[in-house]
């Protein structure tokens, strides 16, 4: 039995405005597919077109933390969240960029125990604190992560994409938005013999 892609309804593809049927187009031509979150978001035009906007804000520059280091912050933010379509779309990406098979499912259970450099762990670390006490974050932990070796911009982006992807995690679960199959595959080495 195939789970539905959202609780709400999908809309028909065609009957969406031209802008997101054409960003719909591009990541399927890229990846092959449309992961469901374009497809569960695409009932609310201007949501959609909000959250992806900040969502590549975010995640696709080319300054500052590395797009595997931004991609490891989301694996970590979701596996705390139990954000399985997160965990699994985001661990994909993470494999790819990281160049390897095994990070995604490390920081994704206890990042504590994936044998990080001393930089991830305390980017993590202030992630982590973004995403589950956020309320306590004080101007020590802001300077030990100047300690550290981030930058200010790197603080905040670390910061925005912790918290961002916890918005994103709760709207997928209410949601129910599985991952799509392809993900589990994308960036694993196979089997031999």
């Amino acid at each position: 039995m195939n789970q539905p892609i959202s609780r709400f309804e999908i809309p028909n593809l065609r009957s969406l405005p031209p802008d997101i049927q054409e960003m719909m187009r591009a990541v399927q031509e890229k990846s092959g597919f449309v992961p469901n979150i374009f497809l569960a978001l695409a009932h609310r035009p201007a949501e959609f077109r909000a959250f992806f906007a900040y969502h590549d804000a975010l995640m696709e520059k080319d300054e500052g933390l590395s797009k595997a280091e931004r991609e490891m912050i989301v694996v970590a933010t979701s596996g705390l969240n139990r954000c399985q379509y997160c965990v699994v779309a985001h661990g994909a990406i993470l494999r790819i960029r990281a160049k390897d098979p095994l990070i995604a499912d490390k920081v994704a259970i206890n990042w504590r125990k994936a044998g990080l450099s001393e930089r991830h762990y305390a980017m993590l670390y202030y992630a982590e604190l973004v995403a589950t006490d956020a309320d306590n974050i004080t101007q020590d932990d802001y300077e030990d992560m100047i300690d550290a070796g981030f930058t200010p911009d790197e603080i905040w982006d670390i910061g925005a994409i912790s918290a961002f992807f916890g918005m994103s995690n709760r709207l997928v679960n209410m949601a129910d938005i599985p991952p799509n199959d392809e993900f589990f595959l994308l960036g694993r080495v196979p089997r031999q013999g």
